[in-house]
């Protein structure tokens, strides 16, 4: 009798993943006739096909293999995003990405919780805790989006480096306001701590991974596994998320660094072959988009419209706020003290709009959802909203603005070539 109730269960899995995968592979055609990110389709399609509409895709009975897809599908993306960063670009920005990381998820926290104050009728706390769950951007959303669109090389490495560093800021003011909020003990000293163990073990073991697993692969005698790239690859991005999460350090950031370490190879003395190279590629594509398909339209298939309609209005008018007030104020406030970056008032004004959210926010309410904590249905209001609406507006949205802030890849070129 068990073994036909697992192979029930399993039959139901599979047909749900060849579900999304059609699914995926068709919004991902879609998306090439209309000229819009693939994700932003994903998310439409799954609200749809989810519980609230037609019922087809019900995650909610694999709770186990939907963490599994949105931990391992958001470390690989993130994997993904470091490697399209480059070293000698992102020097000239450190400062204005570890403000962005740091000071800009706290200031963006208390902002928002003030505007959410102003809209509902609860507690600051639980304001405070709505805002530190959608401090964070998201690499899951906003990676896809920027290697679909060439955007101009300083802000694309800003923004996605941004979205990489803060998951951990903003888990541990999440984390902080959760304490206070059920009585437990809290203390500004270990927070900053936490947040310091965080960032510097993930980076360490980020680095140290990354170094590792690519010398086994380099172009040379002592690569003694360069057949195999493609599978390290991926095993890299495990092997650091869980020993980084094993340390107490963050799992996203160790990613992220791996892909760093990979995408500048050159910067330590390392290279692959160009069939180990063209066959890594491939295969990181692919699965790259399997976990786009994947998180999207499952975490599109969980939105809970009747919530949302529920507090709609003054959900809504938060979200707008975050994006029209919050995010400009967030983004001017870490980036005009950067004299270095030297960034021209149009790169700022895109950093200000390209603010989309989604995988860790939706994670982090999940939890708030299921400690049943004072106001979590206010907060899945405004979280998802604020997930449906930057995804659907910014992320659409991202190359036009783009365009006409001529920030376009193809058009800083010929700006360049004008000028010499």
């Amino acid at each position: 009798m068990e073994t036909s109730i697992h192979a029930i269960a399993c039959n139901k899995l599979l047909i749900l993943f060849a579900t999304i995968a059609i699914t995926g592979i068709i919004c991902s055609k879609g998306s090439e006739l209309i000229n819009i990110p693939d994700v932003v389709l994903f998310l439409i399609v799954g609200i749809f096909l989810g519980p609230s509409v037609l019922q087809i895709i019900d995650i909610s009975q694999f709770q186990l293999e939907n963490q599994l897809i949105l931990t391992f599908g958001s470390a690989f993306i993130l994997y993904m995003g470091g490697k399209e960063v480059s070293l000698k670009v992102l020097k000239n920005v450190k400062i204005s990405v570890f403000l962005l990381s740091t000071l800009g998820v706290v200031i963006t926290s208390f902002l928002m919780a003030k505007l959410i104050g102003l809209n509902f009728q609860i507690s600051f706390m639980t304001c405070l805790l709505a805002g530190s769950i959608i401090a964070s951007t998201d690499p899951a959303t906003i990676v896809p989006i920027f290697n679909q669109v060439k955007i101009d090389k300083k802000v694309k490495q800003t923004v996605i480096s941004e979205s990489a560093l803060n998951d951990a800021t903003g888990a541990i003011m999440t984390v902080a306001v959760l304490s206070i909020i059920m009585g437990g003990k809290f203390s500004i000293q270990q927070n900053i701590y936490s947040l310091c163990i965080m960032v510097i073990v993930g980076i360490m073991v980020g680095l140290i991974t990354g170094l590792v697993l690519l010398f086994l692969v380099n172009d040379s005698p002592k690569g003694i596994f360069k057949d195999y790239t493609p599978i390290i690859s991926i095993l890299s991005v495990i092997i650091a998320y869980e020993l980084s999460t094993y340390l107490g350090g963050s799992g996203y950031m160790s990613c992220f660094i791996v892909g760093l370490v990979t995408g500048n190879k050159q910067n330590f003395k390392l290279w692959l072959s160009q069939k180990h190279y063209d066959a890594d590629c491939h295969v990181a594509e692919t699965v790259g988009t399997i976990c786009r398909m994947c998180i999207f339209i499952i975490l599109g298939s969980q939105v809970q419209l009747d919530v949302l309609f529920k507090y709609l209005g003054p959900s809504l008018v938060c979200v707008l706020g975050f994006i029209f007030i919050v995010r400009p104020i967030c983004v001017l406030a870490c980036t005009l003290v950067d004299r270095k970056a030297k960034w021209n008032k149009n790169q700022i004004l895109f950093m200000m709009w390209v603010r989309e959210t989604g995988v860790i926010p939706a994670a982090l309410c999940g939890i708030i959802t299921s400690m049943k904590v004072p106001g979590s249905e206010i907060i899945s209001s405004i979280v998802f909203l604020t997930i449906l609406i930057t995804l659907i507006l910014q992320g659409s949205t991202t190359k036009f603005v783009a365009r006409k802030l001529h920030l376009l890849d193809e058009e800083v070129a010929v700006d360049k070539d004008s000028e010499n």
